[in-house]
C-alpha cells in the first residue's frame, strides 16, 4: 500500500512548481490571483495586503480605510511601550530580529496593545451600532466564565483609561477614516464618540478606532490583532535603529544609572 502524499492545505495560496525544480514556483496565485503574472505591477501594496488577509479585491473605499489606518499605526512613537522595548534593544545591541520581538511581546497586551484591539472589536460584534448596547456594556461588561491567558481587562477595551481628553491624533485619524466612504462602524464612532466617552469615563484611545476601522475592513478578531501587531512594526524598527546609532550614553534611561569603573573605550 502507498504511503498517502503529504499535501499542504491553504485557501490562501496555491503554486505551480517549475518543470526543472519541484521546489521552485514558477507561479504563484494568491486567493486565485497569479500574483506575478497579474497582481505584481498592476495593484497596490494595500490591495494585496487586503487580498493576502480575506481573499478578495477590497473596494476602493477599503483600500483607501486601510491605507490611511496603515499611516496611523505604523509609528507609534517613543512614548508607546512596544516601540520603546525596541529602543531598548536596540541601544543594548539585541540583534534587530531581537528589538522586532521585544516590540511584538509588548505590544501584543491589553493596554494599547494588540489583544485590546481584539477585545474591542467583540464589542463591536456583540452591540453593532446600538448606542443603549454600548452603555449597558461599557457600564455592566460580562464576566468570562472561563479560565484565559489573559487576564480581565481593567478598562473599557478601546478607551484610554490615564487620558484626560481625546488625543489629537486619534481625533484626526477617526475623522480621515470616517470620510473613506465606506459607511459602518466608523462613522457611527465619530458621531457617538462624545457619548461613549462619556459612558466610558475615559476618552477614546487609537485601538478603539482601530477595532472600528478593522470592523469595516470586514476582520475578526483574530485577522485584527494580527494586522494591528504587524501594521506597528516599522515604527518600531526604526527607531531601534536610530537608538543603536545613538548608543547608550544618550539613551536617558540608561545613562545616569550605570557607572563604569573600567572602561575600555576610555583613553589611557
Amino acid at each position: 500500500m502507498s504511503k498517502p502524499q503529504e499535501v499542504i492545505h491553504s485557501r490562501i495560496w496555491e503554486e505551480v512548481p517549475e518543470a526543472d525544480n519541484p521546489f521552485a514556483a514558477a507561479a504563484c496565485y494568491c486567493s486565485g490571483y497569479d500574483v506575478y503574472g497579474d497582481v505584481l505591477g498592476q495593484a497596490s501594496w494595500i490591495e494585496y495586503l487586503y487580498l493576502l488577509f480575506k481573499g478578495e479585491r477590497p473596494s476602493p473605499g477599503q483600500a483607501r480605510l486601510l491605507e490611511i489606518l496603515a499611516i496611523a499605526l505604523t509609528n507609534p512613537g517613543p512614548r508607546e511601550a512596544s516601540v520603546h522595548a525596541a529602543m531598548c534593544g536596540g541601544v543594548g545591541g539585541a540583534t534587530h530580529a531581537a528589538c522586532l520581538m521585544a516590540a511584538l511581546a509588548v505590544g501584543a497586551g491589553q493596554l494599547g496593545g494588540a489583544h485590546e484591539v481584539a477585545r474591542a472589536l467583540c464589542i463591536w460584534q456583540a452591540c453593532g451600532q446600538d448606542l443603549p448596547a454600548w452603555r449597558e456594556y461599557l457600564q455592566h461588561p460580562p464576566v468570562e466564565e472561563r479560565a484565559d491567558i489573559w487576564l480581565p481587562m481593567e478598562h473599557p477595551p478601546g478607551f484610554d483609561p490615564h487620558g484626560a481628553s481625546c488625543a489629537a491624533p486619534v481625533r484626526r485619524t477617526l475623522a480621515a477614516l470616517a470620510d473613506c466612504g465606506v459607511v459602518g462602524a466608523l462613522g457611527w464612532l465619530h458621531e457617538h464618540r462624545a457619548a461613549l466617552e462619556a459612558t466610558a469615563g475615559c476618552p477614546l484611545a487609537m485601538s478603539g478606532v482601530a477595532a472600528a476601522a478593522m470592523i469595516d475592513l470586514a476582520l475578526d478578531s483574530d485577522q485584527a490583532e494580527m494586522l494591528y501587531l504587524w501594521l506597528r512594526l516599522p515604527g518600531a524598527a526604526v527607531h531601534a535603529l536610530e537608538q543603536k546609532g545613538y548608543g547608550w550614553r544618550r539613551f536617558p534611561f540608561f545613562a545616569d544609572g550605570l557607572e563604569l569603573v573600567d572602561d575600555p573605550g576610555t583613553p589611557s
